[in-house]
């Protein structure tokens, strides 16, 4: 009990030696702890003044690196600067070469082309000529064979027609004599001689069928002559196509012209025609004199025929006169125009060889300038 103290505030009682151990203890702890703040102390500053310094030298090395690089990098800039400009020198050079030889290269081969096409033409060149030689005569070998094609569809449809108007007439005037004309024989295409009841000759109706696209006027001249040939008294002739600004039936130089459907009536209106005249002429014939036979003959259709023979014979030769004459003057207007061009050439040569020679060059008769006007 000798080493306890008590407290007089409360009572408590405690040993001394704790006392001054703890007493001890809190000393030597709190001037541990300010021994070890002022190592710490003067630890953190030589460490911050060491980080300083080691920032300061590595600023200082990272500073004089940034100057190298940054002046590297202006060198760098420089060069490439310098390597750009070179660069597209030479991008340009290399352009401008590639151009000059590109065109160096096309008008090689333009040569090369034109003496190979030279040559293939040289070589291919007969053959060229017989190639079209062939393709002409085959063209004409083919409008020749559409030619006669058409033409043979034309006679044909043409001979269909011509029967048809044949068979029509036999059926509607059984007393007449409808005559087909052969293929090939000289005359019309049918003879229709005009018989009464008794079988009296009236006259001769020739008729002529055509079926073509194109109406021809010297179809009226051509059944003209046929008519004068066979004596006939009245010619038809029977179209698909009229002559132009006409239309189903016209009279035309004393023939009559007519589509198929109005045939038939013609026919009839003719045939009528040709009985009253002969009716006529059968009452009264006994009784002409000579000069009545004359006048008659005179006033004959044959005789009219024969006139009309004469005249167009006549109208022919006049025709081809002129044409003829028209001919010959284009051929001496162009003749003409042709020696005249020969002398303006030839007077052109002989100037250029005096301009080049001078007048050394004799004098041509006839062109110089006197002989020229003249």
């Amino acid at each position: 009990m000798a080493n306890n103290i008590k407290c007089p505030q409360c009572g408590h009682e405690f040993e001394i030696s704790s006392v001054i151990s703890a007493s001890i203890k809190s000393d030597l702890e709190r001037e541990l702890r300010q021994n070890l703040q002022r190592e710490f102390a003067v630890n953190i500053k030589s460490k911050e003044d060491q980080i300083r310094q080691e920032i300061g030298e590595k600023t200082a090395i990272l500073q004089a690196e940034i100057d190298f690089k940054d002046k590297k990098m202006a060198e760098m800039r420089d060069e490439t600067l310098k390597l750009h400009q070179e660069r597209m020198i030479f991008d340009e050079e290399r352009k401008n070469f590639e151009i000059e030889k590109e065109k160096q290269l096309k008008a090689q081969l333009e040569d090369l082309r034109e003496k190979v096409n030279k040559e293939i033409s040289d070589q291919y060149h007969l053959r060229d000529l017989e190639k079209d030689k062939q393709l002409q005569d085959m063209k004409k070998m083919l409008e020749e064979a559409q030619r006669k094609a058409n033409q043979g569809s034309q006679q044909l449809q043409g001979e269909v027609q011509e029967l048809d108007l044949e068979l029509e007439l036999s059926r509607l005037f059984p007393t007449d004599s409808i005559t087909p004309i052969a293929k090939g024989m000289r005359g019309a295409d049918i003879s229709q001689t005009v018989c009464t009841q008794h079988g009296n000759i009236c006259g001769v109706i020739l008729w002529e069928s055509k079926r073509t696209k194109d109406w021809k006027e010297d179809w009226i001249s051509k059944l003209k002559d046929d008519m004068r040939n066979s004596k006939s008294n009245t010619g038809i002739i029977v179209t698909q196509v009229m002559p132009k600004g006409t239309a189903g039936f016209i009279v035309r130089d004393g023939i009559c012209v007519v589509t198929p459907e109005y045939a038939i009536t013609i026919a009839s209106l003719l045939r009528q025609r040709l009985i009253d005249i002969a009716k006529e002429k059968f009452f009264t014939q006994n009784r002409q004199s000579k000069s009545d036979l004359l006048y008659n003959y005179i006033v004959s259709h044959e005789f009219q025929q024969q006139i009309e023979s004469v005249v167009e014979v006549y109208q022919d030769m006049n025709s081809q006169i002129q044409k003829e004459r028209a001919a010959f003057e284009k051929i001496w207007k162009e003749r003409e125009s042709q020696a005249a061009r020969l002398l303006h050439s030839t007077a052109g040569i002989v100037g250029s060889v005096q301009g080049l020679i001078g007048q050394t060059l004799p004098q041509v008769k006839g062109l110089d300038i006197l002989g020229i006007e003249d």
